[in-house]
């Protein structure tokens, strides 16, 4: 594999983000310390601990799941979907470059943004509530997992999407749904048992639930269920964009 394609993909992508610095990381940043004020200290005043941990401490795996599966799905699909729509993609793949080293580059560029934005609040999040994180490995590593796997399904969307309006259209209508109903803000242990097995049909509640396991020590399902739903929706994504290239779909003028 060259890296030179790779870097000057990735780099480029990263260029941009410095460009749209107040978009790429200081709005999420801060609409993220938004729902810590809501939340955390409004709301989390009201509601006593959940599993001996503060309400607004409990939250913050939550939200920065929230903010790292959204932003994800968001960056990549910008970033392929923009060369489909200039038609500058087709002189990338004319070029001698492999399809492993253009997915390389652009997911790499999504999942970095991601990942930095995610320590970024987690960073925010001590100026709000007293924080711990208890198993800092896995913390990364679940965080860098969700960025690959979200930032590939994010690839994978802006190459089906064939207008601006479909690029807002999964994160919006599925995935921050999903997020919200996934345990981000409580646990499903609060639920009725008919709406716990309902909860549990729902993949985000894995990886939230691992995540905050990572930090708390605490989970609504096992690390190991949360660590095998990340690694088959991984090996799902890999294979989907596999197929995008060896088909061509929605790449050929």
């Amino acid at each position: 594999m060259n890296l030179y394609p790779v870097r000057a993909i990735y780099m480029s992508e990263m260029a941009r983000t410095r460009r749209t610095l107040l978009q790429s990381i200081v709005s999420p940043v801060i609409s993220t310390s938004l729902y810590f004020v809501v939340f955390g200290a409004a709301i989390g005043s009201r509601i006593e601990e959940i599993g001996g941990i503060s309400y607004g401490a409990f939250i913050v795996p939550g939200l920065i799941m929230l903010m790292l599966l959204t932003q994800s799905v968001s960056n990549a699909s910008f970033g392929i979907f923009f060369p489909k729509f200039s038609g500058s993609i087709y002189e990338l793949l004319s070029a001698p470059i492999s399809y492993l080293e253009i997915v390389i580059g652009y997911v790499g560029a999504a999942a970095s943004k991601s990942v930095l934005l995610g320590l970024l609040i987690l960073l925010t999040s001590n100026f709000f509530v007293p924080l711990e994180v208890a198993h800092p490995v896995w913390m990364l590593v679940f965080l860098v997992l969700t960025a690959l796997t979200f930032s590939m399904l994010g690839f994978i969307i802006g190459i089906w999407a064939d207008g601006f309006d479909k690029l807002q259209l999964v994160p919006l209508l599925v995935i921050t749904p999903l997020t919200f109903l996934g345990g981000s803000f409580y646990s499903i242990d609060m639920l009725p048992p008919f709406w716990q097995g309902v909860t549990l049909l729902n993949p985000v509640v894995y990886l939230v639930s691992g995540f905050r396991w990572s930090f708390y020590g605490i989970s609504d399902v096992s690390v190991v269920a949360s660590v095998v739903v990340i690694s088959l929706f991984l090996i799902g994504c890999l294979g989907m964009i596999a197929w995008i290239f060896r088909t061509g779909y929605r790449l050929k003028p």
